[in-house]
């Protein structure tokens, strides 16, 4: 194989982690690295699915459960995905209140009373 051709089979960055996700999300229920690396195909070495697991786990986009000596993975939910990345995002701001307001502003009346239940039954649950 030559340089040339190495260089065109290099995944785009990030491209494998969403090969290893669509796996997951295809799955009926927790797999193995070894299920998952099956399915991507090609030559990946098991280490490098583990690897890619692993960096997903840091990023809580999967989740792990023992399985004897190594583990079974699952997916993360889309909503807690998302709702990660709403926080890192506001996280990442200095004024919260800004981004929170311009956030609100910016949903529809329907989503907005969706937001309003929530928060009310957020503050039923804890006595506020």
């Amino acid at each position: 194989m030559t340089d040339e051709d190495r260089r065109a089979r290099r995944r785009g960055q990030g491209e494998l982690e969403a090969q290893v996700l669509a796996e997951l999300r295809n799955a009926a229920g927790p797999v193995t690295a070894g299920w998952v690396r099956e399915r991507i195909g090609g030559a990946l070495a098991y280490t490098t699915v583990v690897t890619i697991l692993s960096r997903l786990h840091a990023k809580q986009s999967v989740t792990r459960e023992r399985a004897g000596r190594s583990f079974v993975w699952t997916p993360a939910d889309e909503a807690g995905l998302a709702a990660l990345r709403m926080r890192k995002v506001l996280d990442g701001e200095p004024d919260r209140g800004a981004v929170l307001a311009s956030f609100v502003t910016a949903l529809s009346p329907d989503d907005e009373r969706l937001l309003r239940t929530l928060l009310d039954g957020a503050e039923a649950e804890t006595g506020d």
